[in-house]
């Protein structure tokens, strides 16, 4: 199942840098997450798998970087 995300998230992909998710391709309890994620640097669009995407740091909801 693909999920369009409205509004995006900012994520950060490792290995790849900081970006946007536009959407999440659920394939369902046998497989992780894919992140769909516009990468703020390149402009590129990589599907990430959840074990290597972080949410950003967000100082109103109290997240601070590496939560």
């Amino acid at each position: 199942m693909f999920t369009q995300l409205n509004p995006s998230i900012p994520l950060h992909v490792q290995g790849k840098g900081d970006g946007l998710a536009i959407g999440v391709i659920d394939y369902g309890e046998e497989h992780n997450l894919i992140w769909v994620t516009a990468i703020n640097e390149t402009g590129e669009i990589w599907c990430a798998p959840n074990p290597i995407v972080r949410m950003k740091a967000n100082w109103t909801m109290g997240r601070k970087l590496g939560d």
